[in-house]
């Protein structure tokens, strides 16, 4: 066989672990493997497509990012494109793309994205591309998986800021607002923010009253605990509220969510007259070595798309189940977002070891 391999959406650590796995798992059995480059557009400028050997991939699995580089905006069935007078439109251009792909005479692609990205594979899927979905997405909201690779090492780089935040909040006995990616979910914000000792975690999933917050805060310096850390998912909103924007969602790209940290620690520092200061972790997430965690999940995904790919079937997806590789339809895993329920046994953990969720 001769397969592609390209990877979207927001870089992940271990995005270079699954590109090794596919290429080591596919030439033993004498498998050709191109990787696209930048998402879908290598399949539009086919100079960007590079071939991929054992040699090419053999030392990456340690390093974060992805060697094909990768692509928020360019959805090919929403593609911007520029007009005369300099604007952009958005274009279908999924035809040019299959067109290439089967001149190419590739005999399968395998997808490795979060939602945005299987959501297009599923489109393409329907036009008769040969697909294969590898799930990748720091916010761990892709359903039917259990874990996605890059979140783990997110939540470790989460976690470590937190402990270092207590030892300055302690000395100034100031209040230090976290802010973390998740978007619309609070997965990184619950993991990290238990396991650094928070003492408030905003989450989607529970709507927060910024009076309850300050209440927290004004407890422990009952108790003589001058300080707080509070760390709040990007897409915590209040009650009655929405989301806090950054940037509307440009031509063929996404609304940019954050400001909630900001928000939040101007509130705190007004209504209890404590020096708050508020940071934003943003990037430093997605960046860095991948985990020992994350970079098993991402070797075994990768095997497990050869292996669906060597079985001929198509339109699935490779998933963490409990301990093993599953494959699952890949219409299923984009069916609904995997999102954190208020009653699960980790929201009662925290809730019992005195963490306040603002409700």
């Amino acid at each position: 066989m001769k397969i592609a391999v390209n990877t979207g959406g927001g870089d992940a650590p271990g995005l270079n672990a699954v590109i090794r796995s596919v290429v080591l798992a596919a030439n033993r059995k004498g498998w050709e493997v191109y990787g696209i480059k930048y998402g879908y557009r290598g399949l539009l400028d086919t100079k960007q497509i590079v071939r991929l050997t054992p040699e090419y991939v053999w030392d990456i699995t340690n390093i974060g990012g992805t060697i094909l580089g990768t692509a928020i905006k360019g959805d090919p069935f929403n593609f911007p494109m520029a007009t005369i007078d300099g604007t952009y439109v958005e274009t279908d251009i999924s035809d040019t793309i299959i067109s290439n792909f089967k001149a190419l005479g590739f005999d399968a692609l395998i997808a490795i994205g979060g939602d945005g990205s299987l959501r297009i594979a599923s489109k393409f899927l329907k036009k008769g591309l040969p697909i294969i979905g590898v799930p990748k997405t720091i916010d761990n909201d892709i359903s039917s998986t259990d874990f996605t690779f890059g979140f783990d090492t997110a939540v470790n780089t989460a976690t470590e800021a937190i402990d270092k935040l207590h030892t300055t909040a302690k000395s100034h006995d100031r209040v230090m607002v976290v802010e973390v990616m998740g978007r619309y979910v609070g997965w990184i914000a619950l993991h990290s923010g238990i396991s650094g000792s928070a003492d408030v975690i905003l989450i989607p999933e529970i709507p927060f009253d910024i009076e309850k917050v300050c209440n927290k805060v004004r407890q422990r310096a009952l108790i003589g605990q001058d300080y707080s850390i509070v760390v709040v998912a990007e897409g915590a909103k209040p009650v009655g509220g929405d989301v806090t924007v950054l940037e509307q969602a440009p031509v063929g790209g996404e609304v940019r969510l954050g400001g909630i940290g900001r928000k939040v620690a101007d509130a705190i520092g007004r209504m209890t007259g404590k020096e708050t200061r508020h940071i934003v972790l943003g990037h430093l997430q997605r960046g860095g070595a991948p985990t020992t965690f994350d970079r098993l999940l991402a070797l075994r995904f990768g095997v497990a798309a050869v292996n669906l790919a060597e079985a001929g079937k198509f339109g699935y997806m490779a998933a963490l189940r409990s301990t093993e590789i599953v494959c699952v339809p890949i219409e299923e895993a984009i069916g609904q977002m995997k999102s954190v329920s208020p009653d699960s046994d980790i929201v009662q953990t925290a809730r019992s070891l005195g963490i306040s969720f603002g409700d």
